[in-house]
């Protein structure tokens, strides 16, 4: 038996809406999920940008496994409790292999090469160099199947960005030296984070997660959570654990702010703006987080920072550009 809804056989004008709704109403409704879309955008833009001075102060007194690993069980845990409350479902048992497989790309590598790396790389340089995300998707997806081929624009700009990545290691590189080297390496897992990051966007793609994105976004943030507090526990770095006032209230930070709110609203401003205006948040984030790490953490802003910066920058935007 066919099933039937309610609004199948109702009258519809030119636009395709129930004859007997009201437009104005409608209209309305469209404005303010505009509205609200615009101030979830503004949350990106502001609470991303913030994180990195947030890692750089809980690092002082928790280890890196364990800081990403509570961070995302916390945010996990506490989207959940929030969908559950609101009578959603989580994802089925068939779809954990995937979303596992997204929590490891996404967040541990994507989020936990991050923190690692700011042990070493300075916040707001950290942000920058996050910023060559677009690099990678770039190259990701001339590797696919039937993907497009390198424009000489996009060559121009992969060229402008790397560049500019040089000139930020080549001093501590040739200098050689066990800081040189920590810090080459925190560049390298910058640049590795992008990778899982940009892997994990392009599966999510083209895999079906659910009917929700909540709900699967709230299991990979639990199961990477257990994956990484698992791997705190092998390292043993539950013995050094200890908080602060002030690294107590960056964890909240990172779990409340950093994952559940500003991933919830980067959610809700891809639904209703346009990609290419979201996808300001790239440029916005590194000048928060330099401004930041400047004033508060005292970290060197020298002209050859800002050369290699505004390089980076350029060069995402012109990779980016349609």
């Amino acid at each position: 038996m066919r099933d039937v809804h309610p609004d199948h056989d109702r009258p519809r004008d030119r636009e395709g809406r129930p004859a007997d709704s009201d437009p104005e109403r409608e209209d309305a409704r469209g404005a303010q999920a505009v509205s609200l879309a615009h101030l979830a955008f503004i949350t990106v833009c502001i609470v991303w940008g913030t994180t990195y001075l947030a890692i750089h102060v809980a690092l002082e007194t928790v280890p890196v496994l364990l800081l990403a690993g509570l961070r995302w069980m916390a945010a996990g845990v506490l989207l959940s409790g929030i969908l559950i409350a609101r009578g959603r479902r989580l994802p089925p048992l068939r779809l954990w292999g995937p979303l596992i497989l997204l929590g490891f790309l996404m967040n541990i590598m994507g989020n936990g090469f991050v923190v690692f790396a700011q042990q070493y790389v300075a916040s707001g340089l950290t942000a920058v160099l996050i910023a060559t995300t677009p690099f990678w998707s770039a190259l990701l997806e001339r590797l696919l199947p039937n993907g497009d081929r390198f424009t000489p624009r996009a060559l121009i700009g992969l060229s402008i960005g790397f560049s500019g990545i040089v000139i930020l290691v080549w001093p501590e590189m040739s200098q050689g030296g066990a800081g040189g080297r920590a810090f080459v390496g925190g560049v390298i897992a910058i640049q590795l984070a992008c990778v899982g990051w940009v892997i994990g966007t392009s599966y999510a793609k083209r895999h079906e997660l659910g009917d929700h994105p909540f709900p699967s976004a709230a299991l990979q943030m639990i199961f990477s959570g257990v994956m990484l507090l698992a791997a705190a526990t092998v390292h043993g770095d539950w013995a050094h654990l200890t908080f602060t006032p002030r690294t107590f209230a960056a964890m909240a930070y990172l779990s409340i702010a950093g994952s559940l709110v500003a991933y919830s609203a980067y959610i809700y401003a891809i639904q209703h703006l346009r990609l290419s205006l979201v996808s300001l948040y790239a440029y916005i984030n590194p000048i928060i987080a330099v401004a930041l790490g400047t004033v508060l953490l005292g970290e060197p802003l020298s002209s050859r920072i800002m050369l290699a910066a505004g390089l980076v920058l350029t060069g995402t935007w012109i990779v980016g550009r349609k």
